[in-house]
Parts: structure tokens; sequence; C-alpha cells
């Protein structure tokens, strides 16, 4: 079925618009003129008129002999001058003095008029008595009770100073012309865009590719900006999509490789202890000890990946409360006491009194125990770390350090990275799941924060990190 494009219509429907209003124009325009001109012509008479009366009461006299010589002196081509009474009977003509056989002009529509309002005229009627189309002024003179009325034959003459003027024509078309070549460009401009999202939406809907030459050089005004925009968007979002189709396979590859080496050493353990029921006891316990720490371990990776998925997929949906740092802070403290003594290291909390934020208050916990965490894993034994804070605007910014041993400079952009590790032998060993500092990373943000690593000058790590009041 065949449909009109949309830049089609418009473009009818601004030009039909355009040529009605074109022709009211015309026909106002017209109508307009040519009363000025019957107007300015019956003023003229009208001025004959009351000339000629003014000159006769002057003089004080109205035979008809006076009335001719004024007329003919006064002379216009073709015009004929009347007196009628006010029952109608014609009582003085220039042109036909067989009065008697004239018509009453009672009912003429100037005379009527005259003798109602003082003047009137009638425009192109037909005289019964000269057979001819006249074009009547009359007026009325009140000291004689008659209405003097002057014609003029509706000849060429006449119909030349009637004539209206026709430049309003030329310049109606001269300005259709314009309009329908600016429509016309801006409907070609339109349809070129309105073409090539046509184009871009198919394509898209056919996950076709997009890097063709059909799809570039918009035309350069704001529909041509936006239809640009709309693709470079479109393009974008499918290169995010791509991006974290990527991320998810990656993600997916290092959760199975994470899982399966806490899964493999219970399976070891567990099949040791089945196939050799005369175990002694004490490897027995020994096996099962380590079963328990690979099943924490796995729980703790559970724990991490729930907690991640949570923070991408429902970041809204986080109970946000009043927190009490300084608490929390002196909990974990409490809490990793026995860790640090067993490594001979001190955790220095330099907070100021009243650090209070708003927030989830298990993700402000995983933030501030997996960077107390990561540092007794890594800073190495007889080490301090060192927490302070200070007030900046709306925020609390917060420096968590140690006097360590640091991390190398090229691995420092890629620490809050999903199961990335410096060593990852030693991570393993440690418990690690690779997954802290991302928590710390995506907490941080969700709170309205930033956070930065980076190393001590004097050695050792440091992180920067702001959390909204």
């Amino acid at each position: 079925m065949f449909r009109t494009s949309v830049g089609t219509r418009l473009y009818v429907s601004v030009l039909a618009v355009f040529m009605v209003f074109a022709a009211a124009f015309i026909i106002f325009q017209h109508s307009r003129e040519r009363e000025y001109k019957i107007n300015s012509l019956n003023a003229r008479l009208q001025d004959y008129n009351s000339r000629m009366i003014e000159t006769l009461q002057y003089i004080g006299d109205h035979s008809e002999k006076t009335l001719d010589r004024y007329v003919k002196n006064h002379h216009m081509h073709g015009l004929r001058v009347t007196l009628i009474a006010r029952d109608g009977r014609v009582v003085y003509d220039n042109i036909n003095k067989n009065y008697g056989k004239l018509q009453n002009h009672r009912n003429r529509a100037e005379v009527r008029e005259a003798f109602s309002d003082g003047s009137g005229f009638d425009f192109s009627r037909l005289s019964s008595t000269m057979n001819q189309n006249y074009f009547y002024s009359a007026t009325y003179v009140p000291g004689l009770d008659l209405v003097l009325r002057s014609a003029l034959p509706y000849d060429d003459g006449l119909d030349e100073i009637l004539k209206t003027d026709q430049h309003y024509l030329w310049f109606t078309l001269v300005a259709m012309l314009i309009l329908v070549f600016i429509l016309y460009r801006f409907v070609s401009r339109l349809g070129d865009n309105i073409m090539k999202l046509r184009l871009f939406a198919s394509r898209a809907d056919h996950n076709e590719s997009l890097d063709t030459e059909d799809l570039v050089g918009f035309p350069n005004d704001e529909l041509g900006e936006i239809a640009e925009r709309i693709i470079k968007i479109y393009k974008r979002l499918q290169r995010t999509k791509e991006e974290q189709n990527v991320l998810k396979r990656q993600l997916t590859q290092n959760i199975a490789h994470e899982l399966k080496t806490p899964v493999a050493s219970i399976q070891g353990y567990l099949e040791t202890v089945l196939e050799n029921p005369n175990i002694n006891e004490a490897t027995k316990q020994q096996f099962l000890e380590r079963c328990y720490a690979q099943s924490q371990r796995l729980a703790s990776l559970l724990h991490d990946i729930s907690t991640l998925n949570r923070l991408d997929d429902a970041p809204n949906m986080m109970d946000f409360e009043t927190v009490d740092i300084n608490t929390m802070v002196a909990n974990i403290v409490k809490d990793t006491t026995l860790q640090m003594s067993e490594r001979g290291m001190t955790f220095n909390n330099r907070l100021p009194q009243g650090v209070v934020v708003r927030g989830n208050q298990s993700l402000l916990y995983s933030v501030f125990r997996n960077l107390t965490d990561n540092a007794i894993a890594y800073a190495g034994e007889g080490t301090t770390i060192t927490l302070s804070a200070s007030q900046k605007d709306d925020f609390w910014s917060f420096t968590f350090s140690d006097n360590g041993v640091g991390v190398p400079y090229e691995h420092l952009p890629r620490l809050f990275e999903r199961f990335y590790r410096v060593d990852k032998g030693r991570s393993r060993k440690m418990g690690g799941t690779g997954l802290g500092l991302a928590i710390v990373k995506n907490s941080v943000l969700l709170h309205g924060g930033t956070i930065a690593v980076g190393n001590n000058i004097t050695g050792g790590l440091r992180f920067d990190f702001t959390l909204r009041k």
C-alpha cells in the first residue's frame, strides 16, 4: 500500500494553507482597492456637487439657464447633472430637457439616500433614459429641498479610473514562489533525516551493521544534529552492551575458576577420607579441618558475589539509615585484634568524634572491614594501620593507610578489578576472595563518594575516599 511520507504531507499541508491565505489576501485586497477607488470617485463628484451648490446659493439664482452655464463652464467629459424634487420629479437635467417624459426618480437608491442622509451614491446602474450605465453621486440641497445628482458614464475612461492596482498580485506571486522554494528546502532536509532514521531503525531492528555511508552526512541543522545524536547514542549503547557481555563472560569464567579451587580441595580431602576407612583420627581430623576452611572460603566467595550483584542490579533498593562510623570502626578493631596481634600490627584510629553518615549499614561495614582485612593480609608483620577523617562541605574525607610493603606501581590501576590479585598464590593462601576491594569501590560510589589508591611516599598503601554526610 502506497503511503506518502511525512515530509510530503507537511509540504502539501503548509502549501495548501498558504494558498488559501494568498487567495483570501487577493480577494480582500481587490475588494479593498475597488472600494477605495469607488469612494475616491464618489468624493470627487460630491466635491463637484458641493461647489455647484455653493455657487448657486451665492448668486441666488438656480434657473435652468444659470445651471446650464455653470455645467458648461465646469465641464467634465460625459458628466450628467440632474436636480430632483422630493416627490421624484426631475426639475433639471443638462442632457435630457424633456422633463415630462423622464421617469420619476423617487425610488433611485442614491436619491433616497441623499434625502435621508444628505448624500448617497450608486455604482454602475443602467440609466433608463440614456440606456447606459452610470456612476451616480447625489447631494441634498437643504435650502431648495432638492437633490443635486451628478453622474459619469461607465465607459473605458471610468473603468480605467476604477481599475484596481495589480501590483499586489505580483507581490503575492513572488512571495508564494519564495515560500515554495524555502519550504521545499526545509522538507527536503526533513525528508533526508527521516529516511536515514527510518533506515537506521530498520537496520537496528534486524541487527544489521550501522557503519555504512547511508547513515552519514546528515544535513547541517538542528534536525540533522538530533538524528546524528540518536544514532551515536544507539551505537554507544550497543558498544556498552557488548562490553558488558564481555565483562559478564569474564566474570563468569573467573567465578567458575575461583569456585573450582575450594570445591576441588573439599572433594579431594573427602575422597581421601572415604577411600581410606582405616586412616588415623589425627589425619582425618586434619582433613576435615581443611575441608571446613575451604567451605568457609567458599561461603565468603558466594557472599561477596551476592553483594556485588546487589550493587550492580538493585542499588536503589538498598536501605539507607544514619550510621555511626566511630562505633563501626571500633567494633572492627575489636573483632580483628587477635589477627593483628598475631602479626604484631597496630591500628591507629584517628577518627574525630561525631563521624556520622547516611548510608547502608552493611555496605559501609564492608568498606572498612575489607580495607582492614586487606591491610592485615598484605601490609606485613609489625606494621601500623592508620585511619583518619576530615570534613569538607557535605562530605567526610577518609584516609586509610598502612606503612607496609605497598603495591608495585603497575598493579595500582587494577586493584579494584574483580578477582584481580597482585600475588595470586599468596592471596589464595591468605583466604581472600579477590572481591573485597571491588566491593569497597562500588559501595563508596553507591554512597555518592569517590575513591583513589596509591602508595605512600614513606612506604605502604593508601586509600583516599569520601562519603556523603
